[in-house]
């Protein structure tokens, strides 16, 4: 671990953990405008209460693309590490969870990209949702049919790109309006890198035994 995420850990755990959400002033407060206050700020305690709300959602993440525990903690902190650096990017054009979530996600790619010998596991828990969800969007495809397990595998075959866009649309539930948005594509860019991702999922899942 650097001298610089050794740092960045100490300051945002360095919060009063007696103070109770009552006491909190900023426990009601928006994660638009908590963003505002950050970036006004530059205060990484403040990011803190940020890092609170969204480690473990980050964490799940980033494990999905990680071989390891080890490895998914070190992704968080480096996604946390990045948007203190970047957080002053988002616009509030849609919700902070959503940007966050594409955030991370671009973030892993990118990672994933640069480490292409590697086989990647996605290890996400909720494939069941999405194994339903993906079924409702594309019927003529049979995905009602679709094992969990199955699919899981399947996702880990598809590429980074591909896995990204179906997890955010099916997993995360963004909408097309919340893709174009967050990839700054126009939406029929979105809706072509969508189906081609849909059509590679289903035909990765049938070469599967």
């Amino acid at each position: 671990m650097t001298f610089l995420k050794k740092l960045f850990l100490i300051l945002i755990n360095n919060l009063d953990k007696e103070s109770s959400q009552a006491d909190d002033p900023y426990a009601n407060v928006s994660d638009e405008e908590l963003v505002k206050l950050i970036v006004a700020n530059n205060n990484p305690l403040l990011f803190g209460k940020l890092y609170d709300r969204y480690a473990k959602m980050v964490y799940n993440k980033c494990y999905g693309f990680a071989r390891s525990q080890d490895e998914a903690e070190d992704l968080t902190q480096d996604v946390f590490l990045q948007l203190f650096i970047k957080l002053k990017l988002f616009k509030g054009k849609s919700k902070f969870s959503t940007w966050l979530y594409s955030f991370t996600y671009n973030f892993c790619v990118n990672y994933v990209n640069r480490n292409k010998q590697r086989k990647m596991s996605d290890k996400s828990s909720p494939v069941e949702d999405s194994e339903y969800k993906l079924a409702e969007e594309v019927p003529e495809e049979s995905l009602y049919e679709m094992k969990a397990s199955k699919l899981r595998e399947a996702l880990e075959l598809v590429s980074a790109e591909e896995k990204s866009i179906l997890l955010l649309k099916y997993q995360d539930g963004a909408s097309i309006k919340e893709l174009v948005e967050l990839m700054e594509l126009g939406e029929s860019a979105v809706k072509m890198r969508l189906k081609r991702a849909k059509e590679r999922l289903v035909e990765t899942y049938n070469t599967l035994p």
